[in-house]
This record gives structure tokens, sequence and C-alpha cells, in this order.
């Protein structure tokens, strides 16, 4: 195996994440996504297999649609690295209900550590720079221990480092410490304050608990970011500009941030602004394809997200297309006045198995 493939020339961590207009971005990313597909042809043989399988050949991609890509599913069936097992230092997995396959991401120090930078570059333009007196809508248990991590655990740690003065607010039942929540807002009463907790987790562990407790509860100034569990919500026919009102009338939430990522290409998220859009950072973007013939959607046209970035080294993770629907709301236009491409979710493709961080375990138990 060769040594793992350089950063990008221009150091994508030392420039605004939402400052690159999306045609000077594009060539960017398509040269270094190049860089990625060879370093990973050269080094996981699993990658290069099935590249000489379809015939892939090793000329760079003129665009980023012909990047070529892997289904972000594949992980659950081929431990795909490309690093030595020697200089792995930490394993993810997705999470699953029993008999489900999981997918399991090796990642070596430094990918590690650029996962970790990249959340900090796409969270702190939302919550500023420094760390919040935080709520965590979760049980401790559920950050896990050890170098294996689920999807879970993974999110709750990495959220964690932008707060200070942690509150688990779930005990191992799931259940509320309304005590120790007034307790907490006694301790910052007048502070700006971070919650962060799966979607369907806050909805239902804060939301509806306080709904039954008749607790009506002002964390104000809070901001709130939440991910994964749309797919419950959706069956109880509720929308994110619903969870959005109800969280805020019961709350006093000054700022709402929904977004988007997978334990596949976990660091490079995607944050929903002001305006309800979801942004891609200077390291990540994505590109929406139609679900029967996989060519690449007309903007404003529904279909297969695929994600591309260019943190994964240590695993052939760079391009993966998604069993997520979603369509692209503009580029370089945004009412927020970031530009760059966004996008919204739709929901997953129908038939499609359960992936999401907190759909697909029973809420009672915790992830290990």
């Amino acid at each position: 195996m060769t040594a793992p493939a350089a950063l990008p020339e221009i150091d994508p961590f030392a420039v605004d994440p939402f400052g690159q207009p999306a045609t000077a971005k594009d060539e960017m990313l398509c040269r270094h996504l190049n860089r990625l597909t060879q370093h990973h042809r050269q080094n996981c043989a699993g990658y290069r297999a099935i590249l000489d399988a379809v015939g892939q050949g090793a000329a760079p991609a003129s665009t980023l649609d012909a990047v070529p890509y892997l289904p972000a599913s594949l992980f659950k069936v081929a431990p795909l690295q490309s690093v030595p097992d020697a200089e792995v230092a930490q394993v993810l997995t997705s999470s699953g209900t029993s008999g489900q396959a999981v997918s399991r991401i090796a990642l070596d120090r430094p990918t590690a550590a650029d996962l970790s930078r990249a959340l900090v570059a796409v969270v702190k333009p939302f919550i500023g720079p420094k760390r919040l007196p935080m709520i965590i809508v979760d049980a401790r248990e559920a950050a896990g221990t050890g170098g294996a991590a689920s999807a879970r655990a993974a999110a709750v740690r990495g959220f964690s480092t932008f707060g200070r003065d942690h509150l688990h607010l779930l005990g191992p039942n799931m259940a509320p410490d309304w005590d120790a929540l007034d307790t907490f807002l006694a301790r910052h009463h007048g502070e700006t304050k971070l919650v962060f907790g799966f979607t369907f987790v806050v909805w239902q562990h804060l939301y509806q608990a306080a709904q039954a407790a008749g607790r009506r509860i002002d964390l104000g100034p809070a901001i709130l970011i939440h991910g994964g569990g749309w797919k419950r919500l959706a069956d109880l026919a509720v929308s994110n500009a619903e969870f959005r009102g109800r969280l805020t009338e019961t709350f006093g939430l000054t700022a709402i941030h929904n977004y988007y990522g997978m334990i596949e290409q976990v660091g490079a998220i995607f944050m929903e602004c002001e305006a309800g859009r979801l942004h891609t950072p200077v390291f990540s973007d994505i590109l929406i394809r139609d679900p029967t013939t996989l060519r690449p959607a007309t903007p404003g046209e529904q279909g297969l997200i695929q994600v591309m970035s260019l943190l994964p080294r240590s695993y052939p993770g760079h391009c993966l297309l998604t069993e997520d629907l979603g369509s692209v709301t503009g580029t370089d236009d945004c009412p927020c006045g970031r530009p760059g491409r966004t996008f919204r979710i739709d929901g997953r493709l129908p038939a499609a198995e359960l992936r999401g961080c907190s759909d697909t375990r029973p809420l009672s138990r915790l992830d290990s």
C-alpha cells in the first residue's frame, strides 16, 4: 500500500467552508476526487476489483458526474479499506435492528482527525466560536466507550465537542430528568445554550414527553441541532415545518438546524440554514441521479442523492450513491447569502432498508 493521498494544495479547512461558488468548487472537487479514486484503486483490492468489473479505466473523470461511485449500502457487505489493519484506529458502525447488516467504516488517525476538523468547520458558522452549555437529548450511555462506535455514539461524541457542562437529559429508560434540566437552566440563565439530539428522539422524548407532563419549558436563548429519524416523523405526518414550529413554541428555541449525514461519510455533514436549505461545504457536495437510469437529474428533479467528499482516505467512501431521495434547491442563490449548491431531502427510496441513526433501533434500548 502506498501512503494516503495528500490533502489538496488548498487546505479546505483554511477557507470559509461556505464561501466558494459552485462553479469554482466543482473543478477543485473533481480534480481531487480523481486523486482519491487513484489512491483507493492502488490501496484497496476490493475497490480496484469493482472498478475493473464495471470497466472503469484509470483515466481521470472530467466532470463530477463521471467520478466512479459506490452504493453506500456496499459497506454493509464488503469490508473495504485502503490502509493496513495495523493503521486502523477506529471502526464506525451504522445503526441497525437485529438481523440487519451494518456498515463498517475503518478510520486511520489522519482520516479521523480530518473528519473532526470538518465537523468543526461546518457547525461553527451556525453556533459561533465558543463552547456553549449543552443539553444532549439522549442518555449518557448513548455515547458508548472504546475505539468502536455506532453511528449514534459517533454523532453524540462529535457534537459534544461544541458544548460544555453537558447535561444528558435522558436516563437509561429514555425518560427526561426534568429536575436536572431545571437545575441546568437555572445555572445557565440568560446564556445561549446548545441542544443536540436525533430528530425522532427529540420529538418523542423531549417534545412529546413535555406535552404529556404538561410542561412548557423556556430553554432560550438556545440553538437546536438535530438529524436523522425523519422516516418515523413522516409516518406520523410531522413535517419539518411543523417540527420547527412546535419545538420553538414549546421550548423558546431561537434557532433550529437540521443536518444531513451518514456513517459512510461521517464528518462530511450538510447543515440546514436559516432559509431551510441544506448547504454543501467546500470539501463535500451532492449530485442527484434518476432512480431508474442513474443519469444526472436536471435542476429541481427528484432523485437519488450521491454524496462526494475529500475526507475519506482510509476507505473508498469519497463518492457514494445513497438510497435517499432529494432534489437540488438552488446554486449560489440561497436567501441566507451562502454560495454553493443547496438541496433538500424528500425521503427514502421505496423498499430501501431503513438506515437512519435514530430510525432503526428501538428507542427503549441504547446503542453500545
